[in-house]
């Protein structure tokens, strides 16, 4: 039970983060101010809701998750062979999200461009990585040093971008689909809709959706993906899979992605939901190709 609160608390503040952001940024594409003309304001609203959003994350974590379990000089814990390292994907994915709008962010207050990617993505990593100064410090965990590597490349991989073509190219996505294996283990997996969509890394499949009509002619609206995603797995590690009768394995794909920010709408509400939505990778046909074969579907998700 403690392992579903850890997740669903640390899920929650990374979203409420994003929230935090997405409220001031709902009116970026809608007016324009002049670059390093900061607004005063606009900046204050921005870090007093960050913060308070990151404040309030991180207290509910100490007091629900780590109250339990004593303190412990910093130690390191090497879980960077376990679940087939998708959870390691997903700090990379919400890595990039929270560079992306926080960036997106500081440009609203009307700082330029190029500044607001650099501090978003150091902040976003530092934001995410702090949780691993409690895991650090409880005697029931420890530090993951492959979190924070993931943490690091998700934040780089939005800067990147930006740096070598001065816009995302490249976007990382996320879809989900229940798996029977979470009523086989719910209190690790989930027993709620909810919990497994951040816990049964089996239902979890993370995209890169290239837009290709940003390298080369295509249409605007067509992107391509690849995925990555995993089976079978019950326990961590895979050894303990293998010997409790399950064949864990690794999931590959390739599909076709859609690009709703191509959607052009006056509306600032439509555009917010817009990019909230184009978080997620649309249900489309895919190809999965693994130790078992090659698969196709009509729709994937």
């Amino acid at each position: 039970m403690i392992m579903i609160f850890k997740g669903r608390l640390l899920f929650t503040g990374r979203m409420s983060l994003l929230i935090a952001i997405l409220c001031v940024t709902q009116e970026i594409h809608s007016q324009s101010i002049p670059p390093d003309s900061i607004n005063k304001k606009r900046l204050n609203t921005l870090v007093v809701g960050t913060a308070a959003a990151y404040t309030a994350s991180m207290i509910v974590l100490s007091e629900v998750w780590y109250s339990d379990f004593d303190q412990q000089p910093f130690t390191f814990f090497n879980d960077s062979r376990e679940w087939y390292q998708v959870d390691k994907v997903g700090h990379f994915y919400s890595t990039y999200q929270l560079s992306y709008f926080g960036s997106m962010a500081l440009q609203w207050t009307g700082m330029n461009k190029r500044k607001s990617d650099k501090i978003a993505s150091l902040t976003s990593f530092l934001m995410i990585s702090s949780i691993e100064i409690f895991d650090g410090k409880s005697s029931g965990y420890g530090a993951s040093g492959a979190d924070i590597l993931a943490n690091a490349v998700g934040s780089s991989f939005y800067l990147g971008q930006q740096l070598l073509w001065n816009q995302s190219r490249i976007h990382p996505k996320f879809s989900f689909h229940t798996t029977s294996l979470a009523d086989v283990r719910p209190d690790v997996l989930g027993s709620t809709l909810a919990e497994q969509i951040i816990k049964d890394y089996n239902g979890q499949t993370y995209w890169l959706s290239f837009d290709m009509n940003k390298f080369f002619r295509f249409p605007h609206w067509l992107n391509f993906a690849v995925g990555y995603g995993a089976e079978n797995m019950v326990y961590a590690n895979e050894q303990d899979n293998i010997d409790n009768g399950y064949d864990p394995y690794r999931q590959y794909y390739l599909s076709i992605d859609f690009d709703l920010s191509e959607i052009k709408t006056k509306s600032k509400a439509v555009k917010t939901l817009l990019y909230i939505v184009n978080m997620i990778k649309l249900p489309s046909p895919a190809i999965e190709f693994s130790k078992n074969g090659i698969k196709t579907y009509a729709f994937y998700f």
